[in-house]
């Protein structure tokens, strides 16, 4: 996928919470939605992909719901579907929202491509797209994402000092995430960009849907072609796959392994409290998602987007797409307060359980 080139520094990228009042209008923006005169009565589509992995429905759906409210006050509505990691019944979905009238959509795609005759429906209808965390195909009017070839940089990078001398010696195993979803491919891309040369891949893998126990299959596969002496770390591109990575070795009897992940998931942030997981890629979703909620009601009211997108990327289908890509955070035991704990994502409590309270305490999580 061709992407645009953008250096954002993590200052640079706080969003104005003003920016959906700007009275500017766009030429392009009040033509392409046709709602120009929307006040804050407005209904906003949110198309999520799926519920297997946690950050969906316990930080996407409620942080972009709550924002609306407060920049719509308390008029805007949030019509909510989940697409259970079916591409099919997103593309239904689609069809749904656009037969329902909403202002605008926030799209989370399945599959990139073939949610693009789906948004191309949308627009014809005068309904705007947002992309939100993947870049879907079609005439899409915003973009917002972290910078995910960065994501796979971050990883291999804290995988390479995990490994340290080891790097030269062993193998690892890359565990890429679906073929459907851009963002796997660039991740894949960042990470091999840091590690092709520095240590030598034995097995890599795409993981269909992004399934952990598909992860856990490929894991297997990987310990018995290779030999269970001969991994010395694991790529893996998410927490819920990373989970079934760990479960893997743990049964061939492998550990002191590092192994990546991202997204922060509260299972992931324990295990990385416990050790058996080395580090995950913490993304500020609040931030993301109050992107993705400004962009979405500026558009439906015919708004210009110049004060909240100040760059542009391409889709394979479309040019110069307004958007914004937020920075993104290794997370390790060294900076979990800093981090998750900090931005209120989870409490000490949540993640220091009993199961978990020694470990907590040892690296001074209290």
């Amino acid at each position: 996928m061709r992407r645009a080139a953008v250096a954002i520094a993590a200052g640079a990228m706080a969003v104005s919470l003003a920016a959906c009042g700007s009275a500017k209008e766009s030429g392009d923006n009040a033509d392409s939605t046709g709602s120009a005169k929307k006040g804050d009565d407005i209904k906003v589509g949110l198309l999520l992909p799926e519920n297997a992995t946690a950050r969906y429905e316990k930080f996407d759906r409620p942080l972009i719901e709550k924002k609306v409210r407060e920049l719509t006050g308390g008029k805007g509505e949030v019509v909510y579907a989940n697409a259970k990691q079916d591409a099919t019944l997103q593309n239904q979905q689609v069809d749904t929202m656009v037969t329902n009238k909403v202002d605008v959509l926030i799209v989370d795609a399945v599959d990139s491509k073939a949610i693009a005759g789906s948004v191309k429906k949308a627009k014809d209808a005068g309904i705007p797209v947002v992309a939100y965390d993947r870049l879907a195909e079609g005439p899409i009017d915003a973009y917002t994402s972290f910078d995910n070839v960065t994501v796979g940089q971050t990883q291999g990078e804290a995988l390479l000092k995990a490994l340290g001398d080891k790097a030269k010696d062993g193998q690892i195993v890359m565990m890429n995430g679906s073929s459907t979803d851009p963002n796997a491919a660039q991740f894949k891309q960042g990470a091999h960009s840091v590690l092709d040369g520095k240590v030598k891949i034995g097995r890599e893998y795409d993981t269909k849907e992004w399934k952990p126990e598909n992860a856990n299959a490929n894991m297997e596969g990987a310990i018995s072609a290779l030999g269970k002496d001969k991994i010395v770390g694991v790529y893996s591109a998410n927490d819920g796959m990373a989970g079934g990575i760990i479960t893997a070795l743990k049964a061939a009897g492998i550990s002191d392994v590092p192994v990546t992940g991202q997204d922060a998931e509260l299972s992931g942030v324990q295990r990385i409290v416990t050790g058996e997981q080395y580090m995950s890629v913490y993304k500020p979703y609040p931030q993301e998602a109050d992107v993705a909620a400004e962009m979405a009601v500026a558009l439906a009211q015919g708004k210009s987007l110049d004060s909240i997108a100040k760059d542009k990327v391409d889709s394979p289908t479309t040019k110069a797409i307004p958007s914004v890509l937020v920075p993104v955070v290794s997370l390790t035991k060294d900076n979990i307060k800093d981090t998750v704990i900090k931005d209120g994502i989870y409490t000490v409590s949540e993640i220091c359980t009993a199961k978990y309270k020694a470990a907590c305490d040892k690296i001074g999580l209290k």
